[in-house]
């Protein structure tokens, strides 16, 4: 199950951002800064008292001569679309605008739970500004500071309070996979060739499928789940990049696939937006494929797939571990292929090594190139032993984890992988202090 969803919303200059960064930046650990993976701050994973919950910041609507209720309004039901929770954030020093007074009427027709946050209450002489907001409707207004972080703690506990509760399906829907690429590289086109038969609607127009669609089938006895996301794409001419909401939608398929499928289109090349994709799903730690679609489209010579090849690799360098296929949902061209590509690259997201196992490998690893040293300190590694799977977590315990430099925490991951097979999964190498 996907975790519930808490969208931010309101006009510019109330300081969305400022309590987005606030609420997911003290709860969030970015394990690691690889060149290539862009980070996009507009959707971020949260926790509050051990409730986990997506945040959004939909950014602000800017009011010019321009008509702008028609803006308002199709960023408000973005929102409603999306989250279980919504956040109304108001500037308490500017009191209840046009603005705020439009979104909440709309909002309280949403039938959702709504939260009004009063931003840029930093003293207890402003305390009072918050109560022209009762005038909204939507209960009681919650004064909080972006600038000091005050306030953030009630305003959470009351989003914990009305977030949905989650649950547990029993039912076993075997592997569940999802694809993710940019419109039109033919993401239905592989969904319908997989099944052998049209579940899907395909169109030759970018961005036919607006939701995610789940489906079930069998091959050689093992169940799947595929889910075909929507592409990420510009959703009409709104202000708002509401690209960034199509965004959303691909983030919750990807919290619910065991393996995530990067389709390309061969026809095409490679794009930036891909890399922004594919960038999604290594950061949430999913096994990854990277499927090649339209490959029957491409003139080709006896070089052509290894230069494609090396392509990839040169731009996703942080997906090194990831398989390349090459496909054409046309003729069908390596798509029996698949299912056992992602059984593999399932089992090896799963996959646990013994501590004795993993220790032997290091030692090899460090009598083959010693650990290195900084001044007079030398980084001593104990022990190491997996902590969790999906994907793999490896901890090693040193005696001074800063002394773990980034090249010799890579060489060991190398390692690891060259003596267990870790295709198509990110490996996550934690450095602690044995004490």
């Amino acid at each position: 199950m996907s975790q519930p969803v808490v969208a931010i919303v309101g006009h510019p200059n109330v300081g969305k951002s400022t309590i987005f960064n606030r609420i997911v930046g003290q709860r969030i650990s970015i394990v690691e800064d690889t060149p290539g993976v862009t980070r996009d701050r507009i959707y971020a994973h949260a926790d509050w008292l051990d409730h986990k919950f997506s945040l959004i910041d939909t950014g602000g609507i800017e009011i010019s001569n321009a008509p702008f209720v028609k803006q308002i309004t199709a960023q408000a039901e973005v929102a409603i679309d999306e989250a279980d929770v919504i956040i109304l954030m108001v500037n308490g020093k500017e009191g209840v605008t046009d603005g705020d007074d439009h979104i909440a009427r709309i909002l309280y027709h949403s039938n959702k739970p709504v939260i009004v946050a009063v931003n840029k209450i930093d003293n207890l002489k402003q305390q009072s500004d918050i109560y022209d907001f009762y005038s909204l409707g939507l209960g009681d207004p919650y004064p909080i500071s972006g600038a000091h972080g005050k306030g953030l703690g009630d305003l959470l506990d009351q989003v914990i309070k009305v977030l949905p509760e989650d649950h547990h399906d029993n039912v076993n829907d075997g592997i569940k996979f999802s694809l993710i690429g940019r419109p039109n590289v033919g993401k239905s086109s592989l969904v319908n060739a997989i099944l052998g038969e049209k579940r899907v609607i395909v169109s030759k127009k970018a961005g036919t499928t607006r939701d995610a669609t789940n489906t079930h089938f069998v091959d050689h006895h093992q169940k799947y789940t595929i889910i075909d996301t929507a592409g990420l794409r510009k959703r009409g001419k709104v202000y708002e990049n509401t690209e960034k909401y199509s965004v959303l939608r691909a983030m919750r398929s990807i919290d619910d696939s065991d393996v995530v499928l990067v389709v390309l289109n061969a026809d095409e090349g490679i794009r930036e937006q891909d890399k922004k994709i594919a960038g999604y799903a290594h950061e949430a730690g999913k096994g990854i494929i990277i499927v090649v679609n339209k490959w029957d489209q491409v003139d080709k010579t006896s070089a052509t797939q290894r230069n494609f090849e090396g392509a990839i690799r040169y731009q996703f360098k942080y997906l090194t571990y990831a398989p390349i296929i090459f496909v054409s949902a046309l003729t069908k061209q390596r798509l029996n292929q698949l299912p056992k590509l992602i059984d593999k690259v399932y089992h090896n997201h799963e996959k646990r090594i013994t501590s004795s196992n993993l220790n032997d490998v290091m030692m090899d690893a460090i009598s083959m190139t010693p650990t290195p040293t900084s001044g007079t300190k030398r980084l001593r590694i104990y022990y190491a032993t997996q902590v969790a799977s999906a994907p793999p977590t490896i901890v090693i315990f040193v005696n001074d984890p800063t002394l773990m430099h980034f090249s010799y925490q890579r060489y060991l991951e190398n390692q690891f992988r060259k003596s267990f097979d870790f295709t198509g999964t990110p490996l996550k190498l934690i450095t602690r202090s044995r004490k």
